[in-house]
C-alpha cells in the first residue's frame, strides 16, 4: 500500500494499514527519538506517543509532504517537548549506546584492550565533551546538525521536515559545525 493509500485507510479507522504504517516506520521513529533523548526505554516510550499523535491527527495530513516527512516532524516535535519537559533528567545516560550510532564520526575508538583503562575514561570524556557541545548549540542548529549526523537525513529531507529552504538548512548545519569546532576547541586548550 502506497502512502497516500495508508493514511487515507487510517485516516477511515482502518486498524490493520495503521498496524502497517507502525511497522514501516517503527524503526526510524525510535532511533530519531534515541537520538534527542539519549535512553532507550523513553525513546520507546516516545515512539508510542508519536504513533498515537500519528493516529489521532490522519485527519490532519494534507498530503503536501511525504508522510514520512510528516512522522519525522511530529517525532521531532515529541522528542523536543520531552527534552524540555524532562530538563532535570540527566543528558548523559545510555552515552555509550547512543553516540552518533558510529564512532568513526568522532575519531574515537571504542574498542578497548585490556589495561587501558586510561585510554577508556579519555574516551568517555571526549563523547561527554560532544554531547555537551551539541546541547549548547542553537536549537534549529542543534536539530538539524542531529538530523544530519544522526539520522543520516539529506539536506533536502532535513528541509522538509523543518519547514526550512535547503540553504537555511545548509547554513544552520554549516553554523553548528563551526560552532562544534570553536566549542571543543577551547575544551582541548583548556585541557578539560
Amino acid at each position: 500500500m502506497n502512502e497516500l493509500a495508508l493514511i487515507r485507510a487510517i485516516q477511515n479507522g482502518d486498524e490493520q494499514a495503521f498496524k502497517q504504517l507502525v511497522d514501516r516506520y517503527q524503526l526510524l521513529v525510535r532511533n530519531t527519538c534515541l537520538n534527542f533523548v539519549h535512553d532507550k526505554h523513553d525513546a520507546e516510550d516516545l515512539a508510542q506517543e508519536v504513533f498515537i499523535e500519528v493516529f489521532r491527527s490522519a485527519s490532519k495530513f494534507r498530503g503536501e509532504s511525504k508522510l514520512s516527512t510528516w512522522i519525522y516532524r511530529i517525532t521531532v516535535n515529541k522528542s523536543l517537548n520531552f527534552q524540555r519537559d524532562n530538563k532535570r533528567r540527566s543528558f548523559f545516560q545510555s552515552i555509550g549506546d547512543a553516540l552518533f550510532g558510529s564512532e568513526k564520526m568522532l575519531g574515537v575508538s571504542t574498542v578497548s584492550a585490556e589495561g587501558q583503562p586510561e585510554q577508556d575514561l579519555e574516551n568517555k570524556e571526549r563523547k561527554e565533551q560532544i554531547y555537551r557541545a551539541i546541547e549548547e548549540l542553537p536549537e534549529r542548529q542543534k536539530i538539524a546538525f542531529r538530523l544530519s549526523k544522526l539520522d543520516d537525513l539529506s539536506y533536502q529531507e532535513i528541509a522538509e521536515i523543518m519547514q526550512l529552504s535547503l540553504s537555511s538548512v545548509e547554513s544552520l548545519i554549516h553554523r553548528a559545525k563551526l560552532n562544534l569546532q570553536k566549542k571543543l576547541y577551547q575544551c582541548y586548550k583548556k585541557g578539560i
